[in-house]
């Protein structure tokens, strides 16, 4: 290099000109950006800066990336040069692999793969070694616009799903559902997630988070599952002496139960789910979860259901089950119990336990939700697409169940 490289601070404030000439020309050359600040002498920030850009902030102006001149034939690069996507085209048309194209470049099999992969004709799957390099070029440049802030229509579709509690992976597969010709309204739930909790992205509304099963704000790479420790001292009869018929779901109207706890354990809500559909029931307990008061509930409940469909019911071993065998002689339901510390063997109803959290925050007071609005949260999560239902709702498989039976 003909220029002296800096090694302090003391050229602050310059445009460096030469730095800049300087860092470019040894990232073409295949040095890391990281290497190529240290000899020249510059923070790593800056060559990130100089390499993607900056976008706007708060008093400071969007900056371009620097154009990286194209790298001199037969020198050494980190990417493909157009010479060598020549080489490609040319190899291809000869049928040869990729494994030996990329030992007669001296590069990766994968990123020969990957270049042909990316950079062919969309819809010819040619690979045209001059559009490829056009391609490669219009790619690079940095920071990019995210998939949701460039296409206001999957923005808004995600929007909506989101405002109706939907998952970003319900969302992703409803649209795919809905939208099967069009490849534009198609987006990973990964792509979701980012638009909610990466800051400065800017493609969804923050208090979109919000409506998110957990509400967090903020991501977490994963949380602890919370454990119970059921007691029930009356005669059962055990999850291992339920029909067959129970466990492959292949047979509706058999049901799992259990009750999701209010502030200081003085409140609860029964919850129901068919095994089959994922149809979802609400049992309301504004009195308390006494043996007594769950009893006389669950009876009231499945009364609203046809015969066909009341066929058996498995609960954990809490103690509000105490009178199971009452319920039994009412409504003849056999009420099947789980093994102790398995919540697992009611898998359905756990799963939905953890959606009503949405509805029904952990340490709120759970006696002041009335019977009407138990069977609004009810409707709304019995319309929820269900990736385990191929992307139905529950609504729409017990229909089908009711539809079939008349």
């Amino acid at each position: 290099m003909d220029f002296e490289i800096r090694r302090d601070g003391s050229a602050r404030g310059r445009r460096l000109v030469r730095e800049r000439a300087a860092y470019l020309d040894l990232v073409r050359r295949g040095v890391s950006s990281k290497e190529a600040c240290r000899i020249v002498g510059i923070n790593p920030r800056t060559g990130k800066q100089w390499r993607n850009g900056r976008n706007p902030s708060r008093g400071h102006r969007a900056v371009a990336p620097l154009t990286r001149p194209l790298a001199a034939p037969g020198g050494p690069s980190r990417y493909l040069r157009e010479d060598e996507r020549i080489h490609i085209a040319d190899r291809l048309r000869e049928h040869a692999t990729i494994r030996a194209i990329a030992a007669e470049l001296g590069r990766a099999s994968s990123t020969i793969s990957r270049e042909v992969r990316r950079n062919a004709h969309p819809r010819s799957g040619d690979y045209r070694p001059h559009a490829a390099q056009a391609r490669a070029d219009a790619r690079r440049p940095r920071p990019k616009i995210g998939t949701l802030a460039a296409n206001p229509q999957l923005r808004q579709a995600v929007q909506d799903g989101l405002d109706q509690r939907w998952s970003p992976e319900q969302i992703v597969r409803r649209l795919r559902r809905d939208f099967p010709d069009q490849p534009g309204m198609h987006v990973t739930h990964e792509t979701i997630y980012q638009a909610l909790y990466v800051q400065g992205r800017g493609e969804l509304r923050r208090q979109l988070a919000r409506a998110l099963r957990t509400g967090r704000v903020m991501r977490r790479p994963r949380r602890h599952a919370q454990q119970r420790q059921p007691r029930m001292a009356t005669p059962m009869v055990m999850i291992s002496d339920r029909p067959a018929e129970v466990e492959d779901r292949a047979v509706p109207g058999h049901w799992e139960g259990d009750l999701i706890i209010g502030k200081n354990h003085k409140s609860a809500i029964g919850t129901l789910v068919e095994r089959a559909t994922r149809y979802v029931l609400l049992v309301h307990l504004p009195h308390g979860r006494t043996p007594e008061l769950v009893r006389d509930a669950l009876i009231e409940t499945m009364r609203t259901l046809p015969t066909h469909l009341t066929r058996s019911l498995t609960w954990d071993q809490g103690s509000e089950m105490h009178r199971h065998h009452e319920f039994s002689l009412t409504t003849d339901i056999p009420v099947y119990f789980c093994d102790p510390h398995s919540p697992w063997q009611r898998g359905s109803n756990e799963n939905t336990n953890g959606l009503l959290r949405q509805y029904f925050p952990t340490g709120t007071d759970l006696s002041v939700h009335t019977r009407e609005h138990l069977d609004t949260v009810a409707i709304e999560l019995n319309g929820r697409p269900r990736k385990t239902l191929n992307w139905d709702t529950p609504a729409e498989r017990l229909t089908k169940l009711l539809n079939q039976a008349s």
